[in-house]
């Protein structure tokens, strides 16, 4: 391991030599949160993230063979992103510059390119110290707009920086093809029980004394930071600041005194969709519990409830279709109540509709016969109906031959007539092959009963 030196502390060059510091703004005075003074001072004593810097770790590994790759940092808020590059930097003997994205422009970007360069370039004054690398941090790279993640393609191509970009968003919709083309994606884990466990050890630690709070207390401190570390070590020295020799905390108490944390969730980004999917499985793999526990999900973050209304009618044509009737028109009934009554009594609606689909057969036979029907109808054009099944409303018409030998199924045994409905020139197509789940089973079998009569018919 690389011997510990202080952040503040430039890397030595080859030869011994501390190369110039970058210009540094006024480091600001007075007490520092207690996040900021856990922050982890080597790799190894990051938390949640082994898969990363562990002994095994991706970036362990890079480190080891000494080729640092321009990086995407994936993953929620709180986690170490923003730690781990500044870590990198100082263990890889790089210079760590940090942007926001919220807050740079291009003016930004460039300034940081040019002083990257300087960096690189061996002037004769040097006294043959070596040029330095330059790490570029930049948060919350994906509000960059394409233009501007443009402008990174050449400095990292040309190693002028070795990028390093946090992102909460999926970097494959937040970020332009060519630059991931040029980096590698690594991603975060929300930072488990062990993990915030161990922050809050850390914690107690650096306060001299325990969190005022019983067992049941501690695990609700850890469920109200949802895997964010920072948000967690923010909770814990509001507690850790309170004042010496009361009893501990309940669950309820904590509650009262700690406003809970919203659950991540963003309406228009992926999270949206990851929960919406997720009802959509369980509701697939008949788990009501889970698809329930889903809905409270969405319904908790502020989703709007007309859209997974929405997505609930669809399920309900989609997934169980024929083997159970009665769905399409709840689904439709479900919505109507809801837009009725609103919130919270019409969620109850809803919440029917979810186990009601939830333990219904399923079924998507209507859904595959619908895209075989389109399929087959791309495929023959414009073949005309048969003629007997044509009207002839005009005596030209019946000249033709339109309606002639058309068999009126009422008048039939057993009501089938077993004619042929299909365009002449093309053979008969089954597209929908019901299943023997609820309701399809019968309509497999009336099908079955029409095929064999079919058959008879035309043999006789």
């Amino acid at each position: 391991m690389a011997p510990r030196r202080s952040p503040d502390t430039p890397p030595a060059d080859l030869f011994g030599e501390a190369a110039p510091p970058p210009p540094r703004a006024e480091a600001p005075t007075g007490p520092r949160p207690l996040a900021d003074r856990l922050r982890p001072a080597e790799l190894e004593e990051v938390v949640g993230q082994d898969h990363l810097v562990g002994p095994s770790g991706a970036l362990t590994g890079m480190l080891a063979r000494g080729a640092l790759a321009s990086l995407i940092l994936w993953g929620p808020p709180g986690v170490g992103k923003t730690t781990i590059a500044r870590l990198l930097a100082e263990r890889a003997g790089l210079v760590f510059v940090q942007l926001s994205a919220v807050f740079s422009g291009v003016a930004d970007l460039k300034r940081a390119f040019d002083e990257a360069r300087q960096r690189r370039r061996v002037a004769p004054e040097a006294r043959g110290r070596m040029s330095q690398g330059t790490l570029l941090f930049v948060d919350e790279i994906h509000r960059f707009n394409r233009a501007q993640q443009d402008g990174f393609l050449p400095v990292v191509e040309d190693g002028t920086v070795t990028l390093v970009g946090a992102t909460t968003e999926n970097p494959s919709f937040a970020l332009n093809g060519a630059l991931l083309s040029r980096c590698q994606v690594l991603v975060l884990r929300r930072l488990d029980e062990a993990a915030l466990d161990l922050l809050l050890t850390r914690a107690e630690a650096e306060a001299g004394h325990p969190l005022p709070l019983d067992p049941a207390a501690r695990a609700s401190l850890k469920a109200m930071a949802d895997g964010d570390g920072r948000y967690l070590l923010n909770l814990a020295e509001q507690l850790l600041a309170l004042p010496p020799g009361q009893p501990p905390l309940d669950a309820a108490a904590l509650g009262e005194l700690l406003a809970r944390r919203a659950a991540l969730y963003d309406k228009d980004r992926e999270e949206h969709y990851n929960l919406i999917s997720a009802l959509h499985k369980s509701l697939r793999g008949s788990d009501p519990d889970a698809a329930l526990y889903w809905f409270a999900r969405m319904i908790q973050g502020g989703e709007d409830p007309r859209y997974i209304a929405r997505r609930l009618t669809r399920f309900a044509a989609e997934d169980v279709g024929l083997a159970d009737p009665r769905a399409l028109p709840l689904a439709i009934a479900a919505w109507e109540t809801y837009e009725r009554l609103g919130s919270p009594e019409g969620e109850l609606a809803l919440v029917q509709l979810v186990l009601h689909l939830g333990t219904a057969p399923k079924s998507n036979a209507a859904y595959v016969a619908w895209g075989e029907a389109q399929r087959a109808a791309r495929e023959t054009g414009s073949l005309m109906p048969p003629q007997h099944i044509l009207n002839a409303p005009t005596k030209l018409m019946k000249s033709l031959g339109y309606g002639r030998g058309y068999a009126y199924d009422h008048d039939e045994a057993e009501g089938f007539s077993g004619q042929d409905y299909f365009p002449e020139g093309m053979a008969r197509r089954a597209f929908y092959r019901p299943t023997d789940r609820g309701a399809e089973a019968a309509i497999g079998e009336r099908l079955e009963r029409w095929a064999a009569l079919r058959a008879r018919k035309k043999g006789g």
